[in-house]
């Protein structure tokens, strides 16, 4: 099967109705999956796009706005949390555009073949890398490879048998079994950046790392890690008339209170990531305020592994024990969609309600405590350093107290919370991740199967419909597939899932751009913004 990207045109407007386009593929294929929720803006920005002008993007240091080791897409451990500066180096081989369309960028693309067992992904021709090499499909294999041998968490998990270059432009990646998913999993995956083979041998990865070359819309200026990342337009960039702004700076900062604030004093055009309601509401009086359907699903990741959570009756417990109705009214005003599974209605593949899910029942939540020993121990319950993530947990552990559960509350930046998952010993998790595709890189392969070092749950059968699901081009099959999947994890109390969740995108009214003032969908958490497309209004 040959697919031929969404080509890019010319021009470009974004203040355009007829960026909603129906998800077809979606709801048509797949029984079990719901309509996406209307993502909302409130004043459109108006006027068109404008060249010009420097832009500050604020990132929370919780999550995107931290990356310790750096921007090389083979050694950055945050991997997608950072994709904005990622994207804006790099660019993208494909970018997930409105309603889940793929879009071309650095690739032109690609074809399906040999069973699922052989991708052969176009690359775009006569493009440079800001060094002023030759971006190729060399470049393309010799970051695959790497990416594939690094020792970071978040490398792509592709069975690869060979990585070949058929034609300088086109790259074929042989597969030791099948993958229909296999671009949807670009998305979310190092795979996606291509850096400059050149650079990363001639600088050596340390000094790379901090002033990565690619071949995206800016280049580096300066690169003040987990801090401050200051880019500058790319003058040979492969699009004409893109990117639009002359300066791009990330800055990062402690939350959404400090974010708002700098926005108001004027310090910043934009923030990804605003998740506190109150600001929300408050920052629609001052900004534009995009809230994106979500993909991704809340959840508490239980290791099945270690007590007390090798014990069914204690997991089950966690369950009859949580009841996310209250949270979701008093701390998040009903904003997000309640889940019991890991796609929400911003994705493919979605299940509001699973048969077999073990809902609230206190009663039952108490003589589950109590035949389980469950409430002889206390219980560490670990989260990340994020508003949303950090009152939840605190209702959580409120509401556990009622049914005789002991817990305390452990919070960690992202890095911190990594190494927390692989060192094995964690007991719960509250977790947010989850992709457009289900077998995204931080899908719920991310979460539930025994090869990932996120997962407290070692089960061949699981392993098994996420590896079918996964293989199959067929949408529907997929679905079914997930599906089932959806019905094991419930049926061994593996893990509760609270509530798909997406932040808010805040923007000056004068700045407009998909995933900013047009909705994208999300990946990640958050989605990704072709930052060479974002602009100012006149």
């Amino acid at each position: 099967m040959r697919f031929s990207s969404t080509g890019r045109k010319k021009i470009r407007r974004f203040c355009l109705g007829g960026l909603a386009l129906v998800l077809a593929i979606a709801a048509a294929a797949c029984s079990s999956s719901s309509s996406s929720t209307t993502s909302t803006t409130t004043t459109q920005p108006s006027g068109t796009p404008k060249a010009g002008g420097s832009l500050t993007v604020f990132e929370w240091t919780g999550y995107s706005g931290d990356w310790p080791d750096g921007l090389d897409p083979a050694t950055n451990i945050n991997g997608a949390a950072t994709q904005s500066q990622m994207n804006s180096i790099f660019g993208q081989l494909f970018e997930l555009g409105t309603n889940g369309k793929i879009v071309d960028d650095l690739a032109t693309g690609y074809s399906i073949s040999n069973g699922a067992k052989t991708i052969t992904i176009d690359i775009r021709q006569g493009v440079k890398f800001t060094d002023g090499t030759t971006f190729n499909a060399a470049a393309v294999a010799y970051n695959l490879e790497r990416d594939l041998k690094s020792s970071c968490t978040c490398k792509p998990t592709w069975a690869v048998t060979s990585v070949t270059t058929p034609t300088p432009y086109s790259m074929q990646v042989n597969l030791a079994a099948p993958d229909g998913a296999f671009i949807d999993q670009i998305f979310d995956s190092t795979a996606n950046w291509i850096a400059s083979p050149t650079a990363v041998k001639t600088m050596g990865e340390k000094a790379f790392a901090v002033k990565p070359v690619g071949a995206g819309p800016f280049e580096v200026v300066s690169d003040t890690l987990s801090s401050e990342l200051v880019l500058k337009k790319n003058p040979n960039y492969w699009q004409s008339g893109r990117p639009y702004l002359d300066n791009l700076t990330f800055k990062s900062v402690g939350g959404d209170e400090a974010a708002y604030e700098a926005m108001l004093a004027g310090e910043g055009q934009v923030y990804e990531g605003m998740s506190t309601p109150s600001l929300i509401q408050q920052a629609k009086s001052h900004f534009n305020v995009l809230n994106e359907s979500p993909s991704t699903v809340y959840d508490l990741q239980l290791n099945t592994l270690i007590a007390p959570f090798n014990n069914a009756k204690a997991r089950q417990a966690i369950y009859a024990a949580t009841n996310i109705q209250p949270i979701l009214q008093h701390i998040f005003a009903n904003a997000y969609p309640i889940a019991q599974g890991f796609t929400g209605p911003g994705g493919i593949c979605n299940e509001p309600t699973v048969p077999g899910y073990q809902g609230y029942d206190l009663s039952l939540a108490k003589s589950l405590v109590a035949q389980s020993g469950l409430n002889k121990v206390t219980i560490t319950l670990g989260t990340i350093q994020n508003p949303v993530a950090e009152e939840t947990t605190e209702a959580l552990q409120t509401q556990w107290a009622a049914a005789g559960i002991h817990s305390k509350i452990a919070d960690y930046p992202l890095a911190t919370l990594i190494a927390q998952f692989v060192s094995g010993k964690w007991q719960s998790m509250v977790q947010t991740a989850g992709a457009w595709d289900p077998a995204g890189g931080v899908g719920v392969a991310f979460r539930f199967e025994s090869t990932s070092p996120f997962s407290g749950v070692k089960s061949t059968t699981l392993n098994n419909l996420l590896n079918q699901a996964e293989a199959v081009t067929s949408l529907s099959q997929r679905c079914s597939l997930y599906d089932q999947a959806a019905e094991y994890i419930a049926k061994n109390y593996d893990g509760p899932f609270y509530f798909a969740y997406a932040p808010a995108n805040v923007a000056a009214k004068n700045v407009t751009g998909p995933g900013i003032t047009t909705p994208l969908p999300t990946v990640a958490v958050q989605p990704a913004i072709p930052w060479e497309d974002v602009a100012y209004t006149s």
